[in-house]
């Protein structure tokens, strides 16, 4: 069997690669000649000390996440969907700038959340209060956004678990307004992972916030209603231009803050609207928008039909169906990397058949978050949640195997099997939300767990 081998950043290595390659010759490092598995953490950690990347085997371990984790684990979406599968766009993009570890530094959860938690009283009522304004005709008060939008990328440098749970517990009756803020939230966690500048965040943030305020005087009939007319498609598509046009008589605004409005509609191979722009005559933080945009319709879409959220995992499968056609194919997979297989609050089955929902991420290990476990594997709801460290896990694991107490062949070690849609079980995520965040600190919060569960 000959060799398939893949480029992979050593930060995006996983236990089960088979290394194959080095980014220097094999002499300088300690590591054996024909290659080697990542059985444990110390591998990787020692790959990290002699390289930048590495070569992977993908016929004999562990592909990387663009291949494996959307292709195998989560196939192509196989549901009907409202964008048909196009060819690959032929337009030349510039690739993404990308710095590593720029926000390396990452605040203790419980810290931040307090920051996070007096940020979410005024967020509602701020943005809400901009739409109004703007359904009015009167004067939109943008200094107080931009307020807004400065505690927010403070929040998310600080520690992105903390504003990231807003995504997944606002009302489902939401306005425009709340998927602006989660899709803005999805934007910061992104251009945080990718190393955008403070003033960078700011401007995209807010511009992510604002992108759908041409949006407020539109007919329900064509607001909501995704088979359109001809002409209800024409009036929907204006919503970008009046948009535009709104904040553009605003003298307070940006024009950079403008030109994320003006492009978040529009797609790389010029399906887009209002200009059908290709390429790079789209603006980086036009297409960062558009993409977070998307990701937020499909993981939140409208309630109509009875339609209900889907699983990260089908929203990713469907970003990644318009990787090089819509959407720039290395921004798809740097934010698929970004924001993770399973964001927090995410409600997944672990190969052991127990039920949890993901409430922190372990941001140098994406695939081993920490879960708070409330079925148990026969799929009744635990008298006591557990919460488990997956990383925490494997470390207990390994050590283990080191001290003979196990074999690897013999253990079955915990982890994510899938995310599951979040109605499968009747979990109020909300409440796992402020038990975890809140509660972790007071006596008796096992015993409030323990109420988590919606009656039948």
């Amino acid at each position: 069997m000959g060799i398939k081998q893949t480029k992979v950043l050593v930060d995006d290595v996983v236990l089960g690669m088979f290394v194959s390659g080095l980014d220097r010759p094999w002499t300088q490092t300690p590591f054996p000649l024909q290659g080697f598995y990542l059985r444990a953490q110390e591998d990787i950690e020692g790959i990290k000390r002699y390289c930048r990347f590495v070569y992977i085997d993908t016929r004999k371990g562990r592909a990387p996440l663009s291949e494996l984790e959307i292709n195998q684990t989560f196939p192509q979406s196989g549901h009907a969907s409202r964008t048909p599968q196009k060819q690959r766009a032929s337009v030349n993009v510039a690739p993404i700038p990308v710095q590593r570890n720029v926000y390396s530094r990452l605040s203790p959860l419980s810290q931040e959340v307090e920051r996070a938690s007096r940020l979410n009283k005024k967020i509602d009522l701020q943005l809400a209060d901009l739409h109004r304004q703007a359904a009015a005709g009167e004067t939109m008060r943008i200094p107080q956004a931009r307020e807004l939008v400065v505690d927010m990328v403070d929040s998310v440098l600080g520690n992105p678990d903390a504003l990231s749970w807003l995504t997944k517990v606002q009302d489902k009756s939401q306005h425009i307004y709340e998927h602006c803020l989660r899709a803005s939230i999805w934007a910061l966690i992104f251009g945080r992972y990718i190393g955008l500048s403070k003033p960078e965040l700011q401007t995209l943030t807010l511009g992510v916030l604002l992108k759908d305020v041409g949006k407020i005087n539109l007919p329900a009939e064509v607001l909501i209603n995704d088979d359109r007319s001809k002409a209800q498609q024409q009036r929907y598509e204006s919503y970008v231009n009046v948009g535009v046009g709104l904040l553009r008589s605003n003298h307070v605004v940006g024009n950079r803050v403008v030109e994320v409005v003006q492009h978040h509609r529009e797609r790389i191979n010029g399906s887009g609207f209002p200009q059908h722009l290709r390429g790079d005559k789209i603006s980086l933080l036009g297409k960062i928008a558009g993409l977070v945009g998307f990701y937020d319709e499909v993981t939140n879409p409208k309630v109509t039909g009875g339609v209900n959220t889907v699983s990260p995992s089908k929203a990713v499968s469907r970003l990644y169906d318009l990787r090089g056609t819509e959407f720039q194919e290395d921004l798809v997979l740097e934010f698929i990397r970004a924001v993770g297989l399973y964001p927090t609050g995410s409600l997944v089955e672990l190969n052991s058949g127990e039920v949890g929902v993901v409430v922190e991420q372990n941001y140098q290990r994406r695939l081993r978050p920490k879960v708070m476990l409330v079925y148990g594997a026969d799929k009744k709801p635990l008298a006591t949640p557990r919460l488990l460290d997956l990383a925490e896990n494997d470390k207990k694991f390994q050590r283990d195997i080191d001290r003979g107490k196990q074999q690897l062949s013999d253990a079955k070690r915990p982890e994510i099997a899938r995310d599951l849609e979040p109605e499968s079980y009747s979990v109020d995520i909300a409440q796992i939300r402020d038990n975890y965040l809140f509660g972790c600190r007071q006596v008796g919060l096992f015993t409030r767990l323990k109420n988590l569960f919606k009656s039948a």
